[in-house]
């Protein structure tokens, strides 16, 4: 292979005697017996023995092939890095790749699952494996077992119909009714929950809607208005509720229904109010008639219950009995009147009592010294 001088002058094949001797060194038989051309200005100046041939880009990358160091910039003259090599020539890559599988292993094989927490396990994230309980689990490492934990013990709560949202609902007297409640659950059964029904979440709001309109149904305006039967009414709901999931199997558990607003539809809310005012002024009448009512019964019974004792002493000395009753009656007359006539003879003398009276509280009181 023929060298190129980069000073334009063409070296001698390597195939050829590199020891033949040049037409222009010096002592050859041309004429001039000089150098001729160029000369290269990295060769040492001198005879023959102080020159040698240029390196050309062929031989320099020649010289660096397989036992040379390994190239991985791609293309000539870029980075190059080597791995290191074990003990007997063999490479570390096996090695590396072993190590990063065990650890894949060990991080998605082991579960720890928090107390109150349940775990579904699934084969290639579609078919049911297995469900896991609270503590430490090991299944097959990822994707070939599917680990999705979900908080068994939560109380969850649905707030319906949500906020700012008119939901009436219709009462056993034909009257409608702004009704809002709360519907508080847990999961019970968390491999139900997850593959008997498609939206679990759904089929709870829908049952609890139509078990709520059962419940009201039943009662009349007044009573869920007042409070009178919301207990009852919260309680009805639960049960009808319950036994509707549990018919499903749906894995859910209802822990309580909460009624929150009882309102009149917005639009007759003011006539509402005003008959609302109206039965409270009856109400109000009603409670004061029973009242007085109350008090002239009380005093009824006890003046009966005086004329009844009196009787009875009657019956002991009926004579004593008619003269202390008319000397009652007759002090609690007299006591009344100005006049006082008194019976002496055939004289009726009059008695200016009241006038002596007023003319005795006109003196002044003397003073004591006199």
């Amino acid at each position: 292979m023929a060298g190129k001088n980069p000073w334009g002058k063409t070296g001698p094949d390597e195939g050829s005697g590199a020891n033949e001797p040049r037409a222009d060194a010096p002592g050859s038989d041309k004429p001039g017996g000089g150098e001729s051309g160029p000369r290269n200005p990295w060769l040492p100046g001198g005879g023959e023995a102080g020159r040698r041939r240029s390196a050309s880009i062929d031989d320099i990358f020649k010289n660096r092939g397989p036992a040379g160091p390994r190239r991985t910039g791609g293309g000539p003259g870029g980075p190059s890095f080597r791995l290191p090599e074990r003990p007997g020539g063999k490479s570390w890559v096996p090695v590396i790749i072993g190590a990063i599988g065990l650890i894949w292993v060990a991080v998605t094989s082991v579960h720890f699952i928090q107390p109150g927490e349940q775990a579904v396990v699934t084969w290639l994230g579609g078919k049911y494996a297995d469900t896991l309980d609270s503590g430490t689990n090991i299944t097959a490492p990822w994707p070939i077992h599917m680990v999705e934990k979900e908080n068994v013990a939560q109380i969850r709560s649905e707030n319906i119909p949500g906020t700012n949202i008119e939901k009436l609902i219709l009462t056993s007297d034909q009257n409608l009714v702004d009704l809002s409640y709360l519907i508080r659950w847990n999961i019970s059964d968390l491999t139900l929950y997850k593959y008997q029904l498609d939206d679990p979440r759904n089929a709870l709001l829908e049952i609890g809607e139509a078990a709520m309109r059962a419940a009201v149904a039943r009662k009349k305006l007044d009573e869920v208005l007042t409070g009178e039967g919301r207990a009852e009414i919260e309680q009805d709901v639960r049960e009808r509720m319950q036994a509707r999931l549990d018919a499903y199997r749906s894995g859910i558990t209802v822990q309580g229904i909460e009624i929150n607003k009882t309102d009149p539809p917005a639009r007759v809310e003011e006539a509402f109010k005003d008959v609302s005012s109206a039965q409270q002024d009856a109400d109000a009448a009603i409670n004061r008639a029973r009242a007085v009512a109350q008090q002239l019964l009380a005093r009824a019974q006890g003046d009966a219950s005086e004329f009844n004792n009196i009787y009875e002493q009657y019956k002991l000395a009926p004579e004593v009995t008619r003269r202390r009753l008319y000397y009652e009656t007759m002090e609690s007359i007299l006591s009344k009147t100005d006049k006082t006539i008194v019976e002496s003879g055939n004289v009726m003398p009059y008695l200016p009592l009241p006038e002596v009276k007023r003319r005795s509280q006109a003196q002044p009181a003397r003073p004591q010294g006199e």
